[in-house]
């Protein structure tokens, strides 16, 4: 079996027999949804190839191989009559240089457009009559052009647009080289909102019939207000909740197959699944369906990897998602943008919101947020939230969807809190250490030396407790031998933090750490800071208010220990920490 990682042509796909999810069915409702239609999710996630099978559905120049290529599939059963009678022009935004002032943007977009209309002509020549005049310098009045020509024949135009806000995240990811641009890009008679005016104006009786726009966010159209204002969000919609992405029976099955080429045993794909659920499963676009979706690329690249060389593949991030990191950061660089960023590790009280913010433009992003809920929305836009159901009053809560993305954010707070390539060093030291021996000593040490001092002072509204668990997932976090499992449930009970050795990776010399905190105020040991730095540590341990929580944490431990080797049995080479953080300064256990 072929895996077509980082291939977005759906006729390569289907001719060189790749592997591929059939979503043809949703065709039709597709059809019946609307005619102008918005469709986003986080980046790499399948959009283009959706919208490449689309074009091969539609295109009247491909309706010699329609049986070819979607005899096979479900759609090919039962095709809806638009098959094969549209034009299609296909746009890709990602193409268009942002880069540059208004005027080379302009140009840069002029040149996309002249070059995919001259495709369309020489594929369409047989069916258009009348001339189409390409106008070097005006890319839009080449559009006019050809919707003019097409408007003269039987068939009408399908525009297809990928990455349509492909300028706004440049903006994003770098606002000082990119906000007055962009602004002039998409008010008043701005480019970006006079191509898309064109297009309102050409689905009015003038050639166009259909229009599919996929993106990351709502801000361009939320920019360019009435420029295009007429597009059907289908995005949280439950129909469409599936339509990029794997489900876990599709992905069981690959694995089940590439096992019978391998020679892999039903342990191994068990494994397999495991990591895969655990590292790529997690996303929820809508709050009327409880099914999870896996991130479609990442699953491909394991898959690949796996198909290829007969083994997990090493690093389970793809690095061409490791820009994300870009986002949250974006995000942080914002007011209360640290704060809440932080809080999205805490698991035990997901971040809420009343609802998704779907009207919001650059501007809104560059200035202070207006409404609670703009931050997280970014952060869902972006894929590195999802939604997790609801809370009581009924808000949707928001959590990070998997291992891949927990990773992003915790590489960026080690970045902020141990800056200094020294204090790296003592960290890979001092946990390489921990997850062999068990031996707490030293990472207490480095947390006291290094993190707190750091962490402390910053603007956190958390109890001291999220604080201590916070700072010990991030120093100990390490996904290449662990799975990393904050808040996990235990007989509907939940524990601090669980680190689960990786099921490929028990062969050798790691332990499973389960781990407690609890927290006490210098007030509650009748102590100032300076009394307690100079108390060693065996004296902080036997302090009443220490003890007692020491006691706590331990019990606690005992009871969380029974249930995971009742249903991990064997497997597990657990230990178990109780830690007691004293006023953010000492750790005793």
């Amino acid at each position: 079996m072929r895996f077509p990682y980082g291939i977005a042509d759906f006729a390569a796909i289907m001719n060189e027999g790749y592997f591929y999810v059939d979503r043809t069915d949703r065709i039709p409702l597709l059809e019946e949804a609307g005619k102008q239609l918005l469709f986003l999710r986080p980046r790499r996630f399948g959009k283009s190839l959706w919208l490449s099978t689309l074009e091969n559905y539609y295109d009247l120049a491909r309706a010699g191989d329609f049986e070819r290529l979607f005899g096979g599939l479900k759609i090919g059963q039962n095709p809806t009559p638009l098959h094969n009678r549209y034009f299609v022009l296909s746009l890709n935004f990602s193409m268009v240089d942002p880069q540059g002032d208004p005027d080379t943007i302009r140009r840069s977009l002029f040149h996309h457009l002249n070059i995919r209309i001259k495709e369309a002509i020489a594929r369409y020549q047989d069916h258009l009559d009348d001339r189409v005049d390409i106008e070097p310098d005006d890319g839009i009045a080449s559009f006019q052009s050809l919707t003019s020509a097409v408007s003269q024949t039987p068939h009408k135009l399908y525009v297809m647009v990928d990455e349509y806000d492909n300028f706004a995240n440049e903006v994003m990811i770098s606002p000082l080289r990119g906000t007055d641009r962009y602004q002039r890009l998409v008010e008043n008679e701005g480019t970006i909102k006079t191509f898309f005016k064109t297009i309102k104006a050409g689905a009015e009786g003038r050639g166009i019939d259909r229009v599919f726009l996929t993106g990351v966010s709502p801000v361009v159209l939320s920019d360019i207000t009435s420029g295009y204002n007429v597009a059907e969000n289908l995005s949280q919609r439950p129909l469409f909740h599936d339509l990029c992405g794997f489900n876990e029976t599709e992905l069981r099955l690959a694995l089940e197959m590439v096992a019978v080429a391998h020679g892999l045993d039903a342990g191994q794909v068990e494994t397999a699944v495991t990591l895969m659920r655990d590292f790529y499963n997690g996303y929820r676009f809508t709050s009327q369906r409880e099914e999870r979706v896996y991130n479609p690329t990442l699953a491909l690249y394991f898959l690949k990897r796996l198909a290829e060389d007969g083994v997990f593949p090493e690093q389970l991030l793809d690095d061409n998602l490791a820009m994300d990191r870009n986002r949250i950061q974006y995000v942080a660089r914002l007011p209360h943008g640290e704060t809440l960023v932080n809080q999205a590790l805490n698991e035990a009280e997901p971040l809420a919101v009343a609802q998704l913010v779907n009207r919001f433009g650059v501007q809104d992003m560059l200035t202070a947020p207006r409404n609670p809920d703009f931050l997280a929305t970014l952060l869902y836009y972006f894929g590195v939230l999802t939604l997790a159901g609801r809370d009581a009053l009924g808000k949707l809560q928001l959590a990070i969807p998997n291992q891949v993305i927990r990773k992003l954010y915790v590489e960026r707070l080690q970045e902020q809190m141990l800056p200094r390539y020294e204090d790296q060093e003592q960290r890979q030291k001092v946990v390489e250490r921990f997850y062999a021996t068990g031996d707490l000593g030293p990472l207490c040490e480095l947390l006291e030396q290094t993190y707190f001092k750091v962490f402390d002072n910053r603007d956190l509204c958390w109890s001291n407790e999220l604080v201590v668990k916070t700072a010990f997932l991030v120093v100990l976090f390490n996904d290449a031998f662990y799975l990393m499992d904050s808040e996990p449930a235990l007989e509907r009970r939940y524990a601090d933090l669980l680190l689960r050795v990786r099921p490929d990776m028990r062969q050798y010399a790691l332990l499973d750490h389960l781990l407690e905190f609890k927290a006490v105020s210098l007030k509650a040991v009748g102590l100032t800071s300076a009394e307690l730095a100079a108390k060693p540590r065996d004296e902080l341990r036997v302090l009443p208010a220490v003890a007692e929580k020491l006691k706590e944490a331990e019990q606690q431990l005992v009871t969380y220990r029974e249930v995971l080797e009742s249903t991990e049995g064997a497997t597990m080479k657990l230990r178990i920490h109780a830690v007691v953080c004293i006023g953010l300064e000492r750790l005793v256990w």
